[in-house]
């Protein structure tokens, strides 16, 4: 038989497979991770998410992650990694059903009613976990979303309906892990999945004039180091950022500790080099905040 009567002879045999449960999950699976057609590689998000009642309220910070949203391609996924999940080791969560974790006290029952409902992704955290080398990577089931992760990705997507999945912050380790354990991650940009770092550029809660929360002003010292760590960013500087404690007064203030400005080194390990940047909410609050957010790509 030749190789062309062959092929005909299977057409019958492919006809009469059924699609079966397994068959259909397996392929909304490479639906998800193919590399996509249309929208190509993803950009990648730093997002300073500031005060949790930026959730409920209506200001130019919300407006400013809405209007980033239209921006870009609607991911197929979202991995985000938040300020406010610090862990012993490398944590990802892979339940079907993520919670929505209010992890704050002392704000209004309203915040405490938001719901984000979004489906998790164990598909999605398994991949993630076969990609990184660096480290043992454990699947979680009980972490969900934090503030850090909804009360942003509310305002990008508030239909719910875009699978997301949280990648802890190792407090253990040193600023350049981080980046490094960042760029392991990379190719899923490829597929569709949307990248966002969430936590502050600057931020000193210690210094906040808790009397002025609802004013846009900073600190000599926060604007400051704001304005080195966008001129770093812009520069693609990486180095410098990394190396964020050898930087001065400025920043040692606006970092006093690392885990909200993490979040920024795992944005920019993922910047490619012929990507854009994108500064947007580049705002001081409150004279110790800082909501500068980034898109790359």
């Amino acid at each position: 038989m030749d190789r062309k009567t062959f092929l005909k002879s299977l057409v019958p045999l492919v006809a009469a497979v059924p699609i079966t449960a397994a068959n259909m999950k397996l392929n909304e699976l490479n639906k998800m991770t193919e590399p996509l057609g249309k929208t190509g590689k993803m950009p990648v998000f730093f997002l300073g998410h500031g005060s949790p009642m930026n959730a409920i309220e209506e200001n130019e910070f919300v407006l400013g992650f809405r209007n980033i949203a239209k921006e870009i391609p609607k991911p197929n996924a979202i991995l985000c990694i938040s300020a406010h999940w610090e862990t012993k080791g490398t944590f990802v969560t892979a339940m079907e059903k993520p919670t929505t974790i209010h992890d704050f006290g002392g704000f209004p029952k309203a915040l405490f009613d938001v719901q984000y409902p979004a489906p998790g992704s164990p598909d999605l955290a398994r991949e993630t976990k076969e990609l990184i080398t660096k480290t043992k990577v454990v699947l979680d089931d009980k972490w969900g979303l934090d503030h850090g992760a909804w009360s942003v990705i509310k305002h990008l997507y508030p239909n719910a309906d875009i699978p997301v999945i949280q990648m802890s912050l190792d407090y253990n380790q040193a600023p350049q892990y981080h980046y490094e354990l960042a760029q392991q991650i990379k190719s899923l940009r490829e597929k569709g999945v949307l990248i966002i770092g969430s936590g502050n550029m600057v931020h000193n809660l210690g210094m906040v004039s808790w009397n002025r929360l609802n004013e846009n002003f900073g600190f000599d010292w926060a604007i400051e180091a704001n304005e080195k760590m966008k001129k770093f960013i812009l520069n693609s500087d990486h180095k410098s950022l990394i190396n964020f404690r050898s930087q001065g007064k400025a920043f040692d203030l606006a970092i006093p500790t690392p885990e909200h400005y993490l979040p920024l080194l795992y944005s920019l390990a993922l910047k490619d080099e012929k990507d854009n940047i994108k500064l947007f909410n580049d705002e001081a609050v409150a004279g110790a905040l800082t909501m500068t957010s980034v898109k790359i790509g």
